[in-house]
C-alpha cells in the first residue's frame, strides 16, 4: 500500500524492556526475513519502500543502522503488479527491475482456466498447502543448475542477443535504434544463461542449446529494455523488439 514504509518490510530497532526493568535496543525482523517473499501489487508501494528491497534481492542481506543481517538461503522474492490500474501506483526503479530474474506476462484466463478458478473458489473445495521439497533439496537443485555445461558458441549467442538490445550497437535492429533508450544490463545475459541451463535440465538434457537461449530471451530481457519517449508513446512492446533481434540474429558469428 502507499503508506508502507521501509521499516515495515525490513524491520526496526526498538527499545525493549528485559528482566528486572533493564532496557536494551532490540532488532525486530520484518517480513523480508523469509525464504519466499511475495510482494503483492508492488507498484502500490512508494519508490523509497521499493528501494529498500534492493540489498535483500541482490546481496541477500539487510542493513539496519550499523548492523548487517544475513537472509537465510534459499531466498526468493516474487512480485505482482497490476498493469491496468494507475491510480495510487508508482513506477518501479530501473535498479529494482534489473534485480528480478524474469518478468512473466500473465494473459487473461482461458475458458478452461476460468472453470478451474471457479471450481477452486466457489465450491467446498479447500486447497491445502503441503511440502513437496525440503530446503536441502532446493539448495541442491540450485547447485546442480550451475554445473550444467554451456558451449562457448551458445554463451556467445546469448551475449550477442544482449548487445543488440543497445541502440548504440552497430548491429542493432531498426526497432532497437528507433524505440529503445537503454538496452539490457549484464544481469540480463546472466538470467538468460541460468534459465538456459534450467530449461535443458527440465528437458532431460545435460547441455544447453541456442534454442534454450531463444526460449528464455523474452522473460529475461523484457523488463530490462527501457523504451524511449517515442517507444512509450507508440506503445511498442519489448517482446516485439526482442523477437526482431532473435529473427535477424544468425546462430553462428560471422
Amino acid at each position: 500500500t502507499p503508506d508502507l514504509m521501509p521499516a515495515d518490510i525490513i524491520g526496526t530497532v526498538v527499545l525493549a524492556e528485559g528482566a528486572g526493568g533493564t532496557k536494551a535496543l532490540e532488532f525486530r525482523r520484518g517480513p523480508l526475513f523469509s525464504h519466499l517473499v511475495l510482494a503483492d501489487e508492488i507498484n502500490r508501494a512508494t519508490p523509497k519502500t521499493q528501494s529498500a528491497l534492493l540489498e535483500a534481492m541482490q546481496e541477500h542481506r539487510v542493513t539496519v543502522g550499523r548492523a548487517t543481517h544475513e537472509l537465510e538461503e534459499p531466498y526468493l522474492v516474487l512480485a505482482t503488479q497490476n498493469p491496468l490500474e494507475m491510480e495510487g501506483t508508482y513506477p518501479l526503479p530501473e535498479a529494482q527491475l534489473d534485480r528480478f530474474f524474469f518478468k512473466l506476462d500473465v494473459p487473461f484466463p482461458s475458458r478452461d482456466d476460468l472453470h478451474a478458478i471457479l471450481d477452486r473458489t466457489t465450491t467446498e473445495q479447500r486447497p491445502e498447502a503441503r511440502a513437496v521439497v525440503s530446503r536441502a533439496d532446493v539448495l541442491g537443485m540450485q547447485a546442480l543448475v550451475r554445473r550444467v555445461p554451456v558451449a562457448q558458441h551458445v554463451q556467445d549467442y546469448a551475449i550477442r542477443v544482449l548487445q543488440r538490445t543497445h541502440p548504440a550497437n552497430d548491429e542493432a535492429t531498426g526497432l532497437v535504434k528507433r524505440y529503445v533508450r537503454t538496452g539490457a544490463s549484464p544481469r540480463g545475459v546472466q538470467a538468460m544463461l541460468l534459465a538456459t541451463k534450467i530449461r535443458a535440465l527440465f528437458d532431460g538434457r545435460f547441455a544447453a542449446s541456442i534454442d534454450d537461449v531463444k526460449a528464455n530471451a523474452a522473460p529475461a530481457l523484457r523488463h530490462r529494455i527501457l523504451l524511449s519517449f517515442e517507444g512509450e508513446a507508440e506503445a511498442v512492446r519489448p517482446d516485439t523488439i526482442i523477437g526482431e533481434i532473435l529473427d535477424r540474429l544468425p546462430a553462428s558469428k560471422a
